[in-house]
């Protein structure tokens, strides 16, 4: 791994947490002020959509990711590639291929855009 892939996933996967690895307020640093998604679903989302939704997260999600790779597409610019599995209880799990858009600022990196795709096939 290099350091910027070890930088990236870690705050990556605090996302995936929210509340438990990650406070409302550690949230507000790592979206990006202009953070929009479109998700698993094809649905598009807003910064403050994905806000309202990470600090309503009861319980903390069971998710794993892994298969992680990152390119450099700028100086101040990385694309982090990765897929994920959300088993959520009395639902089949959710085999999803992702992608993140993070870009670094005077505040550190922040996640600029994500998308999630459905995974063709379960690994």
């Amino acid at each position: 791994m290099t350091p910027l892939l070890d930088e990236l996933q870690a705050l990556e996967t605090e996302l995936h947490h929210p509340g438990h690895r990650c406070s409302p307020a550690r949230l507000e640093r790592l979206l990006h002020a202009d953070f929009h998604e479109i998700g698993r679903s094809g649905l598009a989302y807003d910064r403050a959509t994905v806000l309202a939704w990470l600090a309503g997260q009861a319980q903390r999600p069971d998710v794993v990711s892994d298969g992680f790779r990152v390119e450099r597409l700028a100086p101040d610019t990385a694309l982090l590639h990765f897929r994920s599995v959300l088993r959520d209880a009395g639902r089949p799990p959710q085999h999803t291929l992702r992608m993140s858009l993070w870009v670094s600022t005077a505040a550190g990196w922040q996640l600029r855009y994500h998308q999630g795709t459905p995974a063709a096939a379960p690994w």
